[in-house]
């Protein structure tokens, strides 16, 4: 299903809650909500820096507040205190709700919303609560250079090194977007159906000229059709179709949304 809420709209969103990040930290959030949307699951930011203060709050909830636990931090013991840590939720087509449902598949391709995510995010660079031993917090991403919260306390900071690091990565993820782009995935789909239907005229009107292997120099575009789904098999082709094939996948036709062939 496609996004009914723009990049845009989705962007303004969050604004406002990854403007006190770190450089670094907000630059991959950034990345991480234009990532999400091009996967079809729109992410709101719901919480980037946090004043210790705001911290104290949340930790006496549940404790010395009305409500559940939701976090084992104390003011000055939290990721969040130091702008290199942001929490998501996923943002629901009227764009004004949000869901935590991590089961959820609202744009229908099988995968669950979540899970495509933190995928995206792990890709950045950001690491997921999700994957903490006890207390997991799912909406949690953090960026911290491993360093402790100890340290950043201690005012300690990464080196120019790694954040030299981390932005280069960045910014290479985001040229790869803006390449992939050219080409949006709606008009990869509608060419590789034409492709198919090409593949079977080709297939029947060349049965004759069938080579006994596929070239050397085709076989990795012909790899990447398969995976793309386009072919079932790349035996039995003929000399025009395998160069055909080679074409499209130079092309980036059979791209994958990891960004590999």
């Amino acid at each position: 299903m496609a996004n009914k809420l723009t990049l845009e709209q989705v962007r303004a969103k969050s604004t406002n809650r990854i403007a006190g990040l770190s450089d670094t930290q907000r630059k991959a959030a950034e990345l991480l909500i234009d990532f999400a949307y091009a996967c079809g699951v729109p992410i709101v930011i719901t919480q980037g820096l946090r004043t210790i203060d705001e911290q104290n709050g949340l930790y006496a909830q549940g404790r010395t507040k009305p409500g559940q636990i939701v976090t084992n931090a104390r003011g000055g013991y939290s990721y969040h205190n130091f702008g290199v840590a942001i929490d998501f939720a996923l943002l629901l087509p009227d764009g004004k709700n949000v869901s935590w449902d991590m089961q959820r598949d609202g744009d229908g391709d099988g995968i669950a919303d979540w899970d495509e995510v933190v995928a995206e995010a792990r890709r950045i660079g950001w690491n997921w609560g999700g994957d903490w031993r006890s207390f997991k917090d799912y909406p949690h991403f953090e960026m911290t250079f491993g360093l402790s919260t100890a340290d950043y306390r201690a005012g300690k900071r990464p080196s120019h090194t790694q954040l030299n690091t981390a932005m280069a990565k960045i910014d290479a993820l985001k040229s790869n977007k803006t390449e992939d782009d050219e080409m949006t995935t709606e008009e990869k789909t509608e060419i590789a159906k034409q492709f198919k239907a090409l593949q079977d005229r080709v297939i029947a009107l060349e049965s004759a000229n069938k080579l006994a292997k596929v070239p050397t120099w085709a076989e990795q575009a012909c790899i990447n059709a398969k995976a793309a789904g386009v072919l079932d098999t790349a035996n039995d082709g003929s000399y025009d179709f395998y160069r055909l094939v080679t074409i499209l996948d130079r092309a980036g036709v059979f791209k994958t949304k990891g960004g590999a062939a």
